[in-house]
């Protein structure tokens, strides 16, 4: 089939997440200005840059109580900073319940029973279990087409990672299981890898 989406798709879910899979999950912490902590996860995330390292992240909704926006832009207006967490399998439940659309005043972590840790370079909570954790200052937010869609971009100023999630000097996914976001209600975990060496190695 062929469809142009302005005119509509004429299925019973909108296909687009299921075609542009996996993709990797962007658990983003933010503190509030007024010290609450939230957390988040955003399926439209990724790295985009080496020197210096960068992420960046998509939010494409909002909430009632934050004037055309969610909790996590918000907060990140506010004090210019994030941290992404990474989510393994073990972490999903955990994951989900943080995806609850809650009051601007409630913080994910407790609702979601996770253990906080501070970051070192910025002044934001982490997931203490999370298998790595990318400390990020804010260079800048990008409005996107769409009335409520906005790319937030970032530097990373600090990286956690579990010990046991390091074999020989490699971060190895296999030790803990990322999960990944497809369609629909859809995700995926990576369970065994491959690897391909390019033509110029």
């Amino acid at each position: 089939m062929f469809y142009e989406p302005k005119d509509g798709h004429g299925l019973p879910h909108n296909p687009f997440n299921a075609i542009v899979t996996p993709r990797p999950i962007g658990w983003i912490s933010s503190r509030g200005a007024d010290g609450v902590d939230n957390l988040a996860p955003y399926s439209f995330f990724n790295a985009v840059a080496y020197v210096p390292p960068q992420v960046m992240f998509a939010s494409t909704g909002t909430k009632p109580d934050r004037n055309g926006t969610k909790d996590s832009l918000s907060n990140i207006r506010e004090t210019g900073v994030f941290c992404v967490n990474i989510v393994s399998y073990a972490l999903r439940d955990a994951m989900n319940a943080s995806s609850a659309t809650l009051p601007s005043g409630v913080d994910e972590f407790a609702h979601a029973g996770l253990e906080k840790a501070e970051c070192a370079t910025i002044a934001c909570a982490r997931v203490a279990a999370a298998p790595a954790s990318l400390e990020c200052r804010l260079t800048q937010i990008l409005p996107l087409e769409g009335e409520t869609n906005f790319a937030v971009f970032g530097e990373v100023t600090g990286v956690h990672m579990r010990d046991d999630c390091l074999r020989d000097g490699i971060f190895d996914v296999t030790r803990f299981q990322p999960l990944a976001r497809l369609g629909y209600r859809d995700y995926a975990v990576i369970t065994q890898l491959m690897t391909l060496s390019r033509p110029d190695d």
